[in-house]
Formats: C-alpha cells, sequence, structure tokens
C-alpha cells in the first residue's frame, strides 16, 4: 500500500480564540459561497492550514484559502441548508463576528523530487487554492465535480498547474473548455493517467478518498499519499 499521511489534527491545544467581522460574502454555484474576514493582527498560517469557527460547544472547520500575506481570511463552505453552521454563515451580513481559532493542521504541500498530483472535489479544492496563491506550481490537478458550475476556483489553479483535468461525474459542460474528462476523478486516474511515482495530495469527501487510495494502491503502489477528508 502507498505510504499515506493525514492532515487531520485532534485539534488547537493553545485554544487560542479571535473575533473576526464579516468583509463580503459571494456566491460560487447554487450551493457553494466564499465568505471574507478581517485578519487579526499577527494571525500566521500555513497555505493548507485551517481554522475552527466555535459557538459554544459547536465546532466547525474549514480551510483557508489564502492568500497568506493579505490582510482577509477567505474560506470556501458548502451551504448545507439543514446544517449545524453552514445556514449561520450564509445569511451573514458585513460586520457580523464570529470567534474562531488560531489555524491548525499538517495538510500542507511539502516539495519532493516527485511530482505532484492534487485530487479534489467540492470545497476540498480550498487547500489546492492557497498552495496556488503561495506559488506552488508544476503540479498535476484532478478537480473533480458534477458539472462546470462546480469546478471553483478553476483559473487560478489551471494557470497554475503543469497540467489541470476537469473531471465532470454528472451533466456535460455546456461550455467550451479546453479538455475534459467525463467521469469521476478516480476512474480518470485508473484509466488515463500515467503509471509512476508521485506524491498524492487528496481533499474531499470520504468517499472519494477511499475510491482513489484503491486505484493509488493498485497503479501507483510506490508512491506517497498525503489527505484530508471531511463529511
Amino acid at each position: 500500500m502507498a505510504g499515506i499521511a493525514t492532515g487531520e489534527m485532534a485539534g488547537n491545544t493553545s485554544e487560542s480564540l479571535y473575533s473576526v467581522a464579516v468583509l463580503d460574502l459571494r456566491w460560487l454555484s447554487g450551493e457553494v459561497f466564499e465568505i471574507r474576514f478581517e485578519r487579526p493582527d499577527s494571525f500566521a498560517y500555513q497555505p493548507g492550514q485551517k481554522i475552527s469557527f466555535v459557538e459554544g460547544p459547536l465546532r466547525r472547520d474549514y480551510t483557508l484559502l489564502g492568500p497568506a500575506h493579505v490582510d482577509e481570511l477567505a474560506l470556501c463552505v458548502r451551504h448545507v441548508p439543514n446544517g449545524r453552521f453552514s445556514p449561520r454563515l450564509a445569511r451573514a451580513n458585513r460586520g457580523d463576528r464570529f470567534q474562531i481559532t488560531a489555524p491548525f493542521g499538517y495538510f500542507t504541500y511539502k516539495a519532493s523530487s516527485r511530482s505532484a498530483v492534487f485530487v479534489a472535489t467540492g470545497t476540498g479544492i480550498a487547500p489546492f487554492v492557497a498552495y496556488a496563491h503561495a506559488g506552488t506550481r508544476g503540479f498535476a490537478l484532478l478537480h473533480g465535480g458534477r458539472t462546470v458550475e462546480a469546478l471553483y476556483y478553476r483559473d487560478i489553479l489551471a494557470d497554475a498547474a503543469d497540467r489541470y483535468m476537469p473531471c465532470i461525474s454528472g451533466e456535460p459542460p455546456r461550455e467550451p473548455l479546453p479538455a475534459v474528462f467525463a467521469g469521476r476523478v478516480d476512474q480518470y486516474l485508473s484509466t488515463v493517467f500515467p503509471e509512476g511515482v508521485y506524491d498524492f495530495y487528496l481533499c474531499g469527501r470520504a468517499g472519494m478518498i477511499r475510491d482513489v487510495i484503491r486505484v493509488i494502491d493498485l497503479r501507483f503502489k510506490a508512491s506517497r499519499v498525503f489527505m484530508e477528508a471531511f463529511d
């Protein structure tokens, strides 16, 4: 089996909390939005790290989009109408304040002699946007979604990647793209992507990560895997 490292972390043991105000909210699709907050003083983080929102006993983690040097914090959030926290963010107005933790997590980019392959679906694209904002280049990205609308930040990522492959598993695209694979990211890996030894970075739902790791174990056995899964 390929060597696997997880991006998960139990939490930030220092429990530093910051109060941050909403600056802007824009919808990226019918169910996903980007929300921006003011950045606290001395709030330093590495691309790929997360924050937790804290409301009483409730905690919800989101990955910071970057860039890490600007005076804002940006997040990509999927609105779950009956969810515990995303509806609160979706209704937020400019100036509303939230409590967040200090940044944490280990799903950061680790340069090596192996080529990097990023695999993401949905809002799992967030850490790869952060990597691109930080200047990471030369990677391959398999960007999965049911429709073209779900390929969030594709212009930023396509410019940074050596190989950018949209994998559309649902409705065929209605707009022209340079190349599109009709199927899931794991199907592209199993049938098209060239065999070799890579560093795989996987971010998305647990089911996608499970399916991709099965392919890696069959076709890319000497590769390393870094992953971050969410429900």
